[in-house]
């Protein structure tokens, strides 16, 4: 990547700001470290453009993308690209991030977040990909490791190796989501461990917290139910493993009164702080 590397979040809880907390957030600017609004959301510009702008003046803000696509083997969609890197260069973010999955085929796109075989075949093309989404948007894109209902035997390399490697070809960062983490190792015995110990430290900029739902004896990540304790433990496990990390509240289904929201990133606040204070002693 040629152009800067940028993240300037703070290590702090935030929120995913969504559409029905809008005007309570900018009547009453409540005391959040930041918010993460969904990229593709503000792509038409009007209204949703302008209430952007002005959640900019009091919050960083942070862009997180669901359809890049990155392990797609269609080409990047330029129009995307394009509608991302005028995005960027209007709000400034303080930090981009997309997940690692494939999300087209044969001209269809699916919506979803698809899982793929940690192939040495897949890194390559990943890793073109990546580089070429920094390089259009002249700044460090952080990763999201996917919550995954199934695995491949064709796999080469766990999930956690294939981030790690990742951020060594690209300089990429990790948005390292711990739930997803904690269904992947519930649904498909994934070494979380394994994986905290994979990835580099010094790539983690940013965590994001939320609550599954069980289906059919499965946790789905749909991000409608506050943390779960055992999630919060994992929280901690990685907080002293890896360090203090901006840190969010996701909440996208049955979204509750923004109150809720602020007490979950309360809980995120308190962590944070006391790891921090552990580091300064």
């Amino acid at each position: 990547m040629n152009g800067p590397a940028t993240n300037t979040l703070p290590s702090a809880a935030g929120i995913g700001l969504r559409a029905p907390h809008y005007r309570e957030v900018l009547d009453t600017l409540p005391a959040l470290g930041w918010v993460e609004v969904h990229s593709e959301n503000f792509f038409g510009g009007g209204a949703p453009l302008h209430t952007l702008f002005r959640v900019r003046e009091h919050y960083p803000v942070s862009l997180h993308g669901v359809g890049l696509g990155l392990a797609s083997v269609t080409p990047l969609d330029a129009g995307h690209l394009s509608a991302l890197a005028r995005l960027c260069a209007d709000v400034q973010p303080a930090a981009v991030s997309e997940h690692l999955c494939w999300s087209a085929a044969d001209g269809m796109v699916i919506n979803d977040l698809l899982p793929f075989p940690y192939t040495r075949e897949a890194l390559d093309h990943v890793a073109r990909r990546v580089d070429q989404v920094q390089e259009r948007l002249q700044r460090q894109l952080l990763v999201e490791n996917l919550s995954s209902y199934l695995s491949f035997s064709r796999s080469e390399m766990t999930e956690g190796e294939f981030l790690a490697e990742l951020t060594k070809r690209t300089g990429c960062g990790i948005l390292f989501d711990v739930e997803n983490l904690y269904v992947n190792a519930r649904n498909l015995g994934v070494d979380a461990d394994a994986f905290i110990k994979a990835i580099p430290a010094a790539a983690v900029k940013e965590y994001h917290l939320a609550g599954y739902s069980m289906r059919d004896g499965c946790l789905v990540d749909t991000h409608d139910h506050p943390i779960y304790p055992e999630v919060w433990d994992l929280y901690e496990s990685v907080l002293r493993h890896i360090g203090p990390r901006p840190t969010l509240i996701e909440w996208d289904t049955d979204i509750p009164e923004l109150a809720v929201l602020m007490g979950e990133a309360a809980k995120a606040r308190q962590r944070l702080e006391a790891v921090e204070e552990c580091h300064a002693a």
